[in-house]
């Protein structure tokens, strides 16, 4: 998978967790990918978004992993700004990536397939409901989740504190753990 070199840059904080999850992801033929909360980046001279390595950049990522494996990405935002804004990141795979504006709760309700992946960055840290928002997204998600299904929780410490919990009780394995991420297999 050599297209994840390009995403190692000392200031992408998340690499070697992106790195872990999809060689994981790669060795269990991982397909349909989903994500709540896209690759924002930055906004610059207020006209151009430019990458922020510190986000991250998720949907680069993983639309460049749907693209090498075939898959697809899912990837929602409550944001149209946001969509707009990973729409222009990604543009070469846009074949492999489906956008959907909407609350993640909902847009995860509706979900149609059963997911390989799934990755949970919605609602930014700061906010106090955080934490039961991101534990309501597992709740809602896990009736989508095939057998071996990764789950991969952005900010650790401020959007995991109630989902780590819940997972752990609920028939997921705890399979790496970095300061930001933490990475679950679904009933494995």
């Amino acid at each position: 998978m050599f297209f994840l070199e390009k995403y190692n840059n000392k200031e992408n904080i998340r690499f070697k967790s992106f790195e872990f999850a999809l060689m994981e992801a790669k060795k269990r033929n991982h397909k349909i990918l989903v994500e709540t909360g896209v690759a924002r980046g930055k906004i610059k001279f207020f006209l151009f978004s430019r990458i922020n390595w510190k986000d991250g950049m998720s949907t680069m990522i993983f639309s460049d992993y749907a693209k090498q494996e075939m898959g697809e990405l899912n990837s929602c935002d409550i944001s149209l700004k946001n969509i707009n804004n990973a729409k222009k990141f990604t543009k070469l795979n846009k074949d492999f990536i489906n956008f959907f504006t909407d609350d993640s709760l909902s847009f995860l309700d509706k979900f149609e397939k059963k997911i390989d992946f799934l990755y949970l960055d919605s609602l930014d840290g700061q906010f106090k409901e955080a934490s039961s928002h991101q534990l309501k997204e597992i709740q809602i998600a896990k009736k989508h989740l095939n057998l071996g299904a990764l789950v991969l929780l952005d900010d650790k410490g401020s959007k995991t504190n109630l989902s780590i919990d819940y997972m752990l009780k609920n028939d997921f394995n705890l399979i790496n753990e970095t300061n930001e991420q933490v990475l679950f297999s679904y009933k494995t």
